[in-house]
């Protein structure tokens, strides 16, 4: 698996150490995390915090809003549900890319190290730039398209149709598995990237979609697709488990039987 320490194209100094735990504290860790305000005209660097894990719960976000709420109001990151469904808390956590909420402070040895997602642009501190993200995913079209009349209720599946969307539909779009992937830092402007990819097929699985060959049609590109050279480290670092390498792999399999 690829693992990550900084951002591309950032040179990080090292900034102020703020020490929140008083010499009573039982249990400190530090975090080194990634700052960086662009309105500042300053380069990047890299923040310690020493924190008392008896003021905070377990996972790296709960020490995030801990020093967001109590240490340093200026630190800058994304976050919504705390429960691993919206994805808006993905960054990279000890060198793999992941979601907060989930990553428990307890797995991290040593200083615990956060950086926004690698190879984006950094709006600032730990956010992420996914403008390109989502006009790619827009590009794929992530709903259903039919062509026959609407039927008076529902568009019926079979439990066998139904259950090839399982490990398809669990996608959160965080972003995770795109921003772990070498052929997408290299191609980023024109390879879709395996969160799109795998929405894509999301959707081409579907027995109620009426557009699979239009969907293929879209697919069928040098970079669009075929950038992927089966690196794996989207599946390795997927946090909800899922596996975007077979997707793009499915999706390869039915333009080559297109094609036969």
């Amino acid at each position: 698996m690829v693992e990550f320490t900084l951002p591309a194209n950032s040179r990080v100094k090292s900034g102020k150490t703020v020490r929140s735990a008083s010499k009573e504290a039982k249990r400190t860790r530090r975090f080194r995390i990634y700052r960086y305000d662009p309105d500042s005209g300053e380069n990047p660097r890299e923040d310690v915090f020493e924190i008392d894990l008896d003021k905070c719960g377990p996972m790296v976000l709960d020490a995030l809003n801990h020093i967001k709420n109590d240490v340093d109001s200026t630190l800058t990151f994304r976050r919504s549900c705390r429960e691993g469904i919206c994805g808006s808390c993905a960054m990279n956590i000890d060198g793999r890319n992941t979601l907060a909420c989930l990553k428990p402070i307890d797995e991290v040895k040593g200083d615990v190290k956060i950086y926004p997602l690698p190879h984006q642009p950094v709006v600032k501190d730990l956010v992420p730039d996914l403008s390109q993200n989502y006009a790619q995913l827009a590009s794929v079209k992530p709903w259903l398209q039919t062509q026959s009349p609407a039927p008076s209720r529902e568009r019926l599946q079979s439990p066998e149709e139904r259950e090839k969307l399982n490990g398809l539909y669990e996608c959160i779009l965080c972003f995770c598995c795109t921003t772990a992937c070498p052929s997408y830092w290299w191609n980023g402007d024109r390879y879709l990237g395996p969160a799109v990819l795998l929405q894509a097929y999301r959707f081409i699985a579907d027995s109620r979609d009426e557009m699979t060959g239009e969907r293929l049609d879209n697919l069928e590109d040098p970079f669009r697709l075929y950038r992927c050279h089966t690196i794996m480290s989207c599946t390795q670092t997927c946090p909800k488990g899922l596996n975007p390498a077979k997707a793009i792999a499915e999706i390869k399999k039915l333009l080559v039987e297109r094609r036969s």
